[in-house]
């Protein structure tokens, strides 16, 4: 019997004693790929490298960083994950386990995930955080490829930090998911929807404001230092462009 593909990929950031971020643990195995690429300056910088296609319907696939104290990192992808329906019953599962210590920080960009017709995917984020952790974390999901009806996602983030939990939901639409995921309340047509969770120590004293960006985003502060951004757009194009801008609007003073 077909069970599907079983993939990890492991990255462990921490200071290289010389100014800069060493990664001691880059590992990844069958479509998993890691590829170390340019620093920039103390940031190390990892691209996740899709070696072949999936998550396919019964694949398990887990990524799990970790930054130590002092060290900077960055994670993206080469290109967007698709979920496609395979011939393994049952749906695949995409699961990231994230720990940053104090005083590092880590930026977590990868590109889209697409659920394409037919496919059945179930994404699980955990993130723990040290009470002086640093993080942007940008999460892009997009129901269907160009024309096509979307395929089913689930999906659930839980951002804790120092052990408090900050953030945590869950999403479900497409075919088989509760009635009302494409209604006015929840997707209200769109197809593309993601979200940016930003966390810094300061944040503590100087909250972030409440408001609208845009006709289709928001950003609210969070039970803690952090801050929520949530948007859905008609394409992954548009998507991005309004969470690349809460981004810059987030930047601290100086764009340290």
């Amino acid at each position: 019997m077909t069970t599907g593909v079983r993939a990890t990929a492991r990255i462990v950031a921490r200071p290289d004693g010389r100014g800069g971020t060493a990664l001691p643990v880059l590992d990844g195995d069958g479509p998993l790929a890691l590829r170390r690429i340019r620093a920039h300056g103390d940031e190390a910088r990892v691209m996740l490298v899709g070696a072949m296609s999936g998550p396919l319907g019964g694949d398990r696939f887990t990524v799990e960083a970790r930054v130590e104290e002092g060290a900077r990192l960055q994670l993206g992808s080469a290109a967007a994950t698709i979920a496609l329906p395979g011939q393994a019953k049952g749906e695949a599962r995409y699961d990231v386990r994230i720990e940053v210590a104090d005083g590092g920080e880590l930026r977590w960009l990868p590109e889209q995930l697409i659920c394409a017709q037919g496919s059945e995917l179930c994404v699980g984020t955990r993130v723990d955080l040290a009470p002086d952790a640093r993080l942007v974390f940008r999460e892009e999901q997009v129901l269907g490829r160009f024309g096509e009806e979307p395929g089913r996602l689930s999906s659930r983030l839980t951002v804790r930090v120092g052990g408090r939990a900050v953030l945590d939901q869950e999403l479900a639409c497409g075919p088989g998911a509760p009635g009302g995921w494409d209604g006015p309340a929840v997707l209200a047509g769109h197809r593309a929807l993601g979200q940016l969770v930003v966390v810094r120590p300061e944040f503590t004293d100087t909250p972030v404001q409440a408001r609208l960006l845009g006709e289709s985003a928001a950003l609210v502060p969070l039970a803690g230092p952090a801050a929520l951004v949530t948007a859905v757009a008609s394409d992954a194009l548009r998507l991005r462009r309004v969470l690349d801008e809460a981004l810059a609007a987030l930047a601290p003073a100086g764009g340290g």
